[in-house]
C-alpha cells in the first residue's frame, strides 16, 4: 500500500510537472492581448446593389470593440451566470464541473451541464476547432490555463465578450446588439443582455430572428440563474418578451443571387482575408418585383424561378425559388429542366440561317420522322401557313419538319452557339425541347437575340473594393461575337414578337413591344416563358421539384403572367423601343438561283453571230447589233441561249483567253477549240460546272 501511495504520488507529481511545463510553454507562445484583440476569425463581405445600397452582409460581422469598462455590468453578470458561475475562482478549468462530467459519463446522469469554462471557450474559439475529441479537450485545457497565467480575468472576459459567436454572423456583443436590437451594446438592458447571453449555447436555435419564443424562453433561464446567484434581486421583474427586436428589412430572395455571384470571387480575386465590399449588378427594386411576381403567380405546390438581365448580360434580378428560408436550392442557375417549345428558338434560328424568311409558306400536316410522329397541342392540323404563324402558334409538326430539313445536329450547334451548356440530344424529338437546360442559359440565349444576334455573357459583379475603398477588381466587358447575321436576328425577332402579339404568349403583353416564346412540357410538368423588351431579357420557369404534374401549368399562362408582372416594373423607366424586324437579306437570297449562279452580265464573254468574242467588261451586244443574246429583260432570250454564256470568273472553269490578233482590224473568228470550251462543249478536260445553289424547299 505504501509503494502504491508513493508511486501514485510520484505519478501525480510528474503529471503536474508536465502540465505545468506545457502551460508555461503555451503561455510564452501566446500572442499578446493586443494581437488577440486585432485578430478576426473570418472574412466579412458586404454585398451592395448596383446603386451602392447594402443588401446583405455575409461572413463574420464585428461591431465596435468595447473595453472592459465600457461593457455593461449586467452583460458580464448574465454571461457569467449562464456560462461559468465560478469564473472568478478557477484557474482556467473548473474542477467541480470536470468532476461532474466524469460522474455524468459513469452514471449517465444528464443533469450536469457542459464542462467548458469561459476561458476554455475563448481558447477554442481563438486557437482550436470544435471537434469533440480527447486530444482537442486536453489542448483546450492547457491553452485555457495558459490564458489564465498570462492575462487577468478582466482581460479574458473582455476578449470573450468581444469575440464569442452569437449567431447570424455576429461576433461579439456589440455586433449582436446592433443586429438584434438596432443599438450598440453599451445601451443593453437586463432583458436584452439575458437574450444575448442565452444565444451562446445554441446560436441558431435561440436566435430571436429565427424563433422569438425560443429566444425569450432561453432568456428566462438566464434571468433565473442570475437571481439564484444573487446577481439581480429576486424582487426585480423582467419580461424578455417585451424587448423590441430589430425588424428584418432584407429580402431572403437576395441570397439566391449572392449564392450564384459570390463564388465567382474565387476566380476574380487573389486570395485575401481582409474585409471586402462587393458591388453587384442587382437592382433591388427589380429583385422585389421579381420575388413578388413569382410568389403571386406560381401555382400552389409548385416552385418558380426568374432570371432577368440587361442587354450587356448584367443580371438585374434573380429568384431561385418561392422562399429561400424554406429551400435554398437555386432553380434559376442549378436546376436542369425541359424548356418545351421555347427551345424552338434554336430550330427557327437554324431555319432562318439556312434561307427561310418569316413569310415563306410551310404546311402544318401529320409527319413521321424515324418512327416519331409529333402532335400539336390542340390535336389538329392547320394546313398551309407562313413561317411566322407556325412559330406564333407553336406548331410542333412544322418545327419537326424544319429540324429534319436543316439537320438536328445543326439545331444543336445553334443552341451551343447561343450559350446552352447542358447535354443536347440529337433525336428528332429534340426540336420540341426534350433536352434539359438551365433557366439562366435560356435567358442568355434570348438576350443574344435581343442584342441583334451578338453573344451575351451573364455577370453579377461590377467591382470589388476593400473596406478602405482600394479597388481589387473591376468588370470589363468582353468584345461581343456575332453569332448569326443581322437578318437572321431580325427574322427571329419578328417571329418572337408575333408569338406575343397574336400567338401563345399573349399573356406576356405589357403595353409596349415584347418578343418572347412560351414552353410547356408533357403532362404540364414544366412551364416556360422567356422574352425581352426595351433591352431587358427575362426568363421564367415553374414546376415541381419532384417533376410531378402541375394542374393547368402552361407557359402561356402562369409563367407569361409572372413575366408581364415583373417586366411592367422592370422597363417602366426605360424608353419604348421598337424591334428591328426588317430583313436585309443577303444577295444570294434576294436573286433567283440562276442569276446568282451566272452573276453580272458584264462578267461574261459573249459570242456574236459570226463567232467573234466580246470581252468581259465591254457589255453584251445590244439588240439590233446582230447578237443572238439580248440583254436581260429583252424578249427572245431562251434559257438554252443564256447558258451558252460563260462566266469569266467561274472558278470551276479555266479562264478563256481571246485568240491572238494577227493584224489590225476586225478580230478573226475564234477557234473551234475555244468555242467548245467557251460554250461548255465536249473535247476538253474541264470539270463540269457547279450546280446553282437552291434555297430549301418551302412546302412539305
Amino acid at each position: 500500500m505504501r509503494r502504491l501511495v508513493i508511486g501514485g504520488a510520484m505519478a501525480a507529481l510528474l503529471v503536474v510537472l508536465f502540465a505545468g511545463l506545457a502551460v508555461a510553454f503555451a503561455a510564452r507562445s501566446l500572442p499578446s492581448f493586443y494581437q488577440l484583440q486585432a485578430t478576426q476569425v473570418g472574412q466579412t463581405i458586404v454585398v451592395r446593389a448596383r446603386d451602392g445600397s447594402e443588401i446583405v452582409e455575409l461572413g463574420p460581422s464585428f461591431g465596435e470593440w468595447l473595453d472592459s469598462g465600457e461593457i455593461p455590468q449586467v452583460m458580464k453578470d448574465a454571461m457569467i451566470s449562464v456560462e461559468d458561475r465560478r469564473f472568478h475562482s478557477h484557474w482556467g478549468i473548473d474542477p467541480v464541473r470536470l468532476t461532474g462530467a466524469i460522474i455524468e459519463g459513469v452514471t449517465g446522469d444528464d443533469r450536469i451541464g457542459g464542462t467548458s469554462t469561459i476561458t476554455q471557450q475563448l481558447a477554442r474559439n481563438v486557437f482550436l476547432n470544435s471537434n469533440r475529441t480527447l486530444d482537442r479537450k486536453l489542448r483546450e485545457a492547457v491553452l485555457a490555463m495558459a490564458l489564465e497565467w498570462k492575462f487577468s480575468k478582466e482581460q479574458i472576459l473582455e476578449l470573450y465578450l468581444n469575440k464569442v459567436y452569437f449567431g447570424g454572423g455576429a461576433y461579439g456583443i456589440d455586433s449582436a446588439s446592433r443586429k438584434f436590437f438596432s443599438h450598440p451594446a453599451t445601451d443593453l438592458s437586463t432583458a436584452e443582455a439575458a437574450i444575448i447571453a442565452g444565444l451562446v449555447k445554441a446560436p441558431s436555435r435561440y436566435s430571436p430572428t429565427a424563433d422569438v419564443d425560443a429566444a425569450v424562453s432561453r432568456a428566462g433561464v438566464v434571468l433565473r440563474l442570475m437571481k439564484e446567484q444573487g446577481r439581480i434581486a429576486d424582487s426585480v421583474t423582467i419580461d424578455p418578451s417585451a424587448v423590441k427586436l430589430k425588424e428584418e428589412t432584407g429580402q431572403n430572395s437576395v441570397r439566391y443571387f449572392t449564392d450564384w455571384a459570390l463564388p465567382q470571387l474565387d476566380l476574380l480575386l487573389p486570395e485575401t482575408f481582409e474585409p471586402i465590399e462587393v458591388w453587384t449588378t442587382l437592382d433591388t427594386g427589380m429583385q422585389r418585383a421579381a420575388t413578388a411576381s413569382i410568389k403571386a403567380n406560381t401555382p400552389e405546390g409548385a416552385q418558380g424561378a426568374l432570371v432577368s438581365m440587361d442587354r450587356d448580360g448584367a443580371v438585374l434580378a434573380l429568384v431561385g425559388g418561392t422562399d429561400y428560408v424554406e429551400t435554398n436550392y437555386n432553380r434559376a442557375t442549378d436546376a436542369v429542366r425541359q424548356p418545351g417549345s421555347s427551345w424552338k428558338l434554336f430550330v427557327y434560328l437554324a431555319a432562318l440561317e439556312a434561307g427561310y424568311t418569316p413569310d415563306d409558306r410551310v404546311v402544318d400536316t401529320p409527319v413521321t420522322i424515324d418512327g416519331w410522329s409529333p402532335r400539336n397541342s390542340g390535336g389538329g392540323f392547320a394546313g398551309e401557313m407562313d413561317l411566322r404563324s407556325a412559330f406564333a402558334y407553336s406548331k410542333n409538326t412544322v418545327a419537326a419538319q424544319l429540324g429534319n430539313e436543316v439537320g438536328f445536329g445543326t439545331v444543336s450547334s445553334m443552341a451551343r452557339r447561343f450559350g446552352i451548356t447542358t447535354p443536347i440530344s440529337t433525336y428528332p424529338s429534340m426540336v420540341l425541347g426534350t433536352s434539359e437546360v438551365r433557366l439562366i442559359d435560356m435567358t442568355r440565349a434570348f438576350a443574344g437575340v435581343s442584342a441583334g444576334g451578338q453573344s451575351v455573357e451573364p455577370y453579377g459583379i461590377l467591382k470589388v473594393t476593400t473596406s478602405d475603398g482600394e479597388l481589387l477588381y473591376q468588370h470589363e466587358s468582353k468584345e461581343p461575337v456575332q453569332l448569326v447575321p443581322d437578318y437572321v436576328a431580325a427574322g427571329i425577332t419578328d417571329l418572337l414578337q408575333t408569338a406575343v402579339n397574336t400567338g401563345t404568349g399573349r399573356a406576356a403583353q405589357i403595353g409596349r413591344p415584347v418578343a418572347g416564346k412560351t414552353g410547356t412540357t408533357n403532362s404540364n410538368k414544366d412551364g416556360y416563358f422567356v422574352g425581352f423588351s426595351s433591352g431587358v431579357t427575362t426568363g421564367v420557369w415553374m414546376g415541381r421539384d419532384d417533376n410531378a404534374r402541375v394542374a393547368s401549368l402552361q407557359g402561356g399562362r402562369a409563367p407569361a403572367q409572372a413575366f408581364a408582372a415583373f417586366m411592367r416594373y422592370a422597363v417602366k423607366d426605360r424608353p419604348v423601343e421598337e424591334f428591328e424586324t426588317e430583313l436585309q437579306l443577303p444577295e444570294w437570297q434576294m436573286e433567283p438561283d440562276d442569276e446568282q449562279f451566272f452573276g453580272d452580265p458584264d462578267d461574261y464573254y459573249f459570242i456574236d453571230e459570226q463567232g467573234n468574242l466580246i470581252e468581259p467588261g465591254r457589255g453584251a451586244p445590244q439588240p439590233g447589233q446582230g447578237s443572238p443574246f439580248p440583254v436581260e429583260g429583252e424578249p427572245g432570250v431562251s434559257e438554252a441561249d443564256r447558258r451558252r454564256a460563260v462566266p469569266a470568273t467561274d472558278p470551276q472553269r479555266q479562264p478563256a483567253r481571246p485568240p491572238q490578233q494577227p493584224n489590225e482590224g476586225a478580230p478573226p473568228a475564234a477557234s473551234d477549240d475555244f468555242l467548245r470550251r467557251a460554250t461548255g462543249g465536249g473535247g476538253t478536260t474541264q470539270p463540269p460546272p457547279r450546280p446553282a445553289p437552291s434555297p430549301p424547299a418551302r412546302e412539305y
